[in-house]
């Protein structure tokens, strides 16, 4: 069975409500995985936005999430987990950040990254960046995964 991510927050390729943006409650939508490979030692997590005007926007990341963990509960975007750390994203926090697309830029598509590794932890510095979290990470992944969501102001 492959690695697959999925969050009851809304269907793959549709619409993230309101309330998992910055333009709600900003929380962290929740999160299930399955399918996680023999030798998953940690997984990492990331969510970007491609459809930004300057190029790729970082909105989260957390790693060295435990791998016997199956998911992430609601608003757990910058709340500390059994060992988990966050990256610093684009808005220049550690911890999550929803979607703010510009108004009137179209529909942006918001990628949940997920990794499983083959490493029980990452070795980051603080403050590292999201996109540092996801080189790094895929170096060490068996297997990855995604939901996209949409989000248009």
């Amino acid at each position: 069975m492959p690695l697959t991510i999925r969050t009851a927050a809304f269907a793959d390729g549709k619409r993230i409500p309101t309330r998992y943006t910055r333009d709600g409650d900003n929380l962290s939508p929740p999160l299930t995985w399955t399918g996680t490979p023999t030798g998953t030692r940690s997984f990492a997590l990331i969510v970007e936005d491609p459809d930004a005007p300057d190029g790729t926007f970082y909105h989260w990341a957390m790693f060295n999430i435990p791998a016997d963990r199956e998911g992430l509960t609601e608003g757990v975007g910058d709340q500390t987990t059994a060992g988990a750390r966050f990256a610093v994203n684009d808005f220049g926090n550690a911890g999550y950040d929803g979607p703010e697309p510009p108004v009137g830029h179209g529909t942006h598509h918001y990628h949940f990254r997920l990794a499983a590794l083959d490493v029980p932890a990452l070795a980051l510095k603080d403050h590292s960046k999201v996109r540092d979290v996801w080189r790094e990470a895929s170096k060490h992944a068996l297997a990855t995964a995604e939901v996209i969501g949409t989000y248009e102001r």
